[in-house]
């Protein structure tokens, strides 16, 4: 049974905008990338650094936890031990600042989902901190189910919004011409299959 109400799913644009992570370790270094590649400005702070974690881009601070390390961050991350995890937790909730506590969900404010990224694509899933390896595995799932030729999906979707908005058509009429537009493309391919054969079926709400 559900203790708590459900969570809130949004993507943050963290370019430019600092992020702190607390841990030195494997788990920590496991965060890097995704930060990184984000334009996030990250430091970590930890007594000891996983030789992973130092990198370019990621500045280091060699000692432990101090609530003012979060001064002027926007997002942080607890992949330290427990306690340290509910002290990350505490000063944050102080200050107003999201925490992705590590395997913690009772320190966390925010939960890191698993991610599938193709070109602009980006899908995640969420367990609310509760099996975080079920979201990994849904996840190669869906490596399967996402067609190759996204990116022309995603091209005609950003051409036809411009269309749209130029002839002001309703926000409820744009999915079934975008479905439309889709099969056109399937429909113009020579030599291809036939449009039965790869006509894309809208699977509900």
């Amino acid at each position: 049974m559900r203790r708590e109400a459900p969570v809130f799913p949004i993507f943050l644009k963290l370019a430019g905008r600092k992020v702190l992570v607390v841990g030195g370790g494997k788990v920590a270094a496991s965060k890097l990338d995704g930060l990184l590649r984000s334009g996030a400005l990250v430091t970590v702070v930890a007594p000891r650094f996983q030789p992973e974690i130092e990198r370019s881009g990621v500045t280091l601070r060699s000692r432990g936890f101090e609530p003012s390390d979060l001064d002027g961050v926007w997002y942080a991350v607890a992949a330290a031990t427990a306690e340290v995890n509910r002290h990350v937790a505490a000063a944050a909730e102080e200050r107003r600042i999201f925490v992705n506590a590590v395997d913690d969900p009772s320190s966390a404010s925010a939960y890191a989902g698993g991610v599938l990224r193709r070109g602009d694509l980006t899908i995640a899933i969420s367990t609310e901190g509760e099996a975080p390896a079920l979201a990994g595995l849904l996840r190669e799932a869906l490596e399967g189910l996402i067609p190759e030729e996204i990116e022309t999906w995603l091209h005609e979707a950003r051409r036809q919004k411009h269309v749209w908005r130029e002839e002001s058509v309703a926000m409820p009429a744009r999915r079934p011409l975008l479905l439309a537009a889709l099969n056109r493309l399937y429909a113009e391919r020579a030599p291809g299959p036939s449009i039965e054969e790869t006509e894309i079926v809208e699977t509900g709400r």
